[in-house]
């Protein structure tokens, strides 16, 4: 298919999908990962302009807040961009213990009266704090790009997506009626049996959230436990501290009160291990790496008794492209979800198992269009990769792309850009590479600009390297009807897409595609943004009255 025809069918799915929320937008456009490829110019001007703010303001000594009060303490640590390290966005507090058991002992005593709100109250408070996040859109995604690298598109729609799951969280608890659900009555002769299904909230809880979604990783859950009744500590990642206050922002002024929710920040040795070790907590979410992940679940598993822990544990993500499919599509689906946040993203295609008698064509194509990428500053317009997160995912990189180029072949990429000012940050070339089957990163989640890609000649072979690793996160196909359908019968992933061209294995949104994985990506079976998602955050009570007739 030619590119002008993919541009004009990702055009006409863009329309398709602004439709679909038109409902809640009066027709305008609202951004999506699906509608992002085709925005308005007005959506440039403004986060522009939220670009100009946030530089002008940066530089602040950000505090925590606790128990609806801003914390201040002695030791700090810094906040500086990964574009360039000499800016610094902030000084924010390094929290420790005794900051975490104070955080936490708020949310203790702020549980039974926020337990005991109407849940419909709740609702409001949390669909004002959503609209609160859509007032600051533009502010906050500024902050994103410039505190991780994303670019603009990316940055908003991880801000728009925190609105939406918090909306969709909202709507789930309205259409269940707040979880109360009358059973059947007792056939009991001169009385009357009254059977009820409640679900109520379990009391404190913990999100500590990563730095790759710092707004979605956090606010989507939080939103979830908050809607629920649970008072909430969040930690976000040490990388991100600044969007983790905006988001905390957001809820404060959308009504949440004091103590219900609380914005913690330091190490995850200090107080993050306070947070998960704390008798307090009755229930914790955690978005990260697998084994701090089993660390976490390990440690909950080791207390008086269980407790709901929900961890989602990275991924890494096969897609599987067969002699009958679009190469076009198949090219452009793959590089998005190989490089979107350079490659950062637990659902990020990092391997790519394609027939043998279209391998060369679908690799060229795919290495020419990567090497068309525009690198660089991703707050600018023209950018669309930009840096790695820290200094340590900068040397890993170099690890890694030095481990490939012994036992494979690099066909582009594999280097750290260094020209200019791209040398003040932590900017790594898009790396594709050939790799030997028995190669252990295939095996690796490297959350890095790398994919490796190797042929096959039999389909079923395919299917059993794509299953053959200890994640089950996310999946993409591209192939004819009747292998599609093969398939999803057969694929071990939570999250799977099929002949999409704006990403092979990421871009899921609330509402449309629930997001969560098998075996070691997941530790619930139940994926955000989904029907099943807000009652984990909550436990059953069955109430049963009975009266004489």
């Amino acid at each position: 298919m030619a590119v002008k025809k993919v541009v004009k069918k990702e055009i006409k799915q863009v329309k398709v999908a602004a439709k679909k929320v038109a409902p809640k937008t009066g027709g305008k456009f609202r951004l999506t990962y699906a509608t992002m490829f085709n925005p308005p110019e007005k959506m440039h001007t403004d986060f522009d302009k939220a670009v100009v703010k946030v530089r002008a303001e940066m530089g602040q000594d950000v505090p925590m807040l606790i128990n609806g009060e801003d914390r201040f303490i002695e030791t700090k640590f810094d906040d500086r961009s990964p574009i360039n390290t000499e800016w610094l966005l902030g000084t924010f507090q390094k929290g420790g213990v005794a900051e975490g058991q104070e955080a936490l002992a708020a949310a203790k005593a702020a549980a039974p009266k926020w337990a005991a709100t109407k849940w419909q109250d709740r609702v409001k408070i949390l669909r004002k704090s959503a609209a609160q996040i859509e007032k600051r859109l533009y502010e906050i995604s500024a902050v994103i790009a410039m505190e991780i690298g994303k670019n603009r598109m990316e940055a908003l729609g991880d801000v728009q997506e925190t609105a939406d799951l918090i909306y969709y969280y909202c709507d789930q608890m309205e259409r269940n009626n707040g979880y109360i659900v009358p059973m059947g009555k007792d056939p009991l002769v001169g009385w009357n049996a009254t059977n009820v299904s409640v679900l109520k909230p379990y009391g404190v809880w913990v999100v500590i959230s990563p730095f790759n979604f710092p707004f979605a990783l956090a606010g989507g859950p939080s939103g979830a436990a908050l809607v629920a009744g649970n008072t909430v500590v969040f930690k976000p990642a040490t990388d991100t501290p600044y969007s983790g206050r905006l988001l905390a922002e957001c809820f404060r002024d959308g009504g949440v009160p004091a103590g219900v929710f609380n914005y913690v920040t330091g190490g995850g040795a200090t107080i993050g291990q306070e947070l998960v070790s704390n008798p307090l907590v009755n229930g914790i979410t955690f978005t990260g790496s697998f084994d701090i992940g089993m660390h976490i679940y390990k440690t909950f598993a080791s207390g008086k008794y269980p407790r709901p822990c929900i961890a989602e544990m990275g991924g890494k993500n096969p897609a599987i492209i067969t002699a009958k499919a679009d190469l076009e599509l198949a090219v452009q689906g793959v590089l998005r979800s190989a490089f979107g946040l350079q490659g950062q993203k637990c659902s990020a295609c990092s391997r790519v198992y394609v027939e043998e008698s279209v391998k060369e064509k679908f690799t060229q194509k795919l290495v020419d269009l990567t090497n068309k990428l525009a690198i660089g500053d991703p707050t600018r317009r023209e950018n669309w990769l930009g840096p790695v997160a820290n200094k340590s995912a900068y040397h890993d990189y170099a690890n890694f792309a030095e481990e490939l180029s012994q036992g494979g072949e690099i066909l582009t990429g594999g280097k750290h850009l260094v020209e200019g000012e791209l040398g003040k940050g932590y900017f790594c070339a898009p790396t594709l590479a050939y790799a030997p089957g028995d190669h252990r990163l295939w095996q690796v989640e490297m959350f890095l600009p790398i994919t490796t890609i190797m042929g096959y000649t039999d389909i079923n072979t395919a299917m059993q390297l794509a299953n053959d690793v200890d994640y089950g996160l996310t999946a993409g196909f591209y192939g004819g009807k009747q292998e599609t359908k093969w398939f999803f019968d057969h694929i071990e992933a939570g999250t799977t897409y099929a002949n999409r061209p704006q990403g092979a294995t990421t871009g899921a949104w609330p509402g449309f595609q629930p997001f969560g994985g098998w075996k070691g990506s997941g530790s619930t079976g139940k994926a955000g943004g989904s029907i099943y998602y807000v009652p984990q955050y909550m436990h059953e009570q069955s109430q049963t009255i009975i009266e004489k007739a």
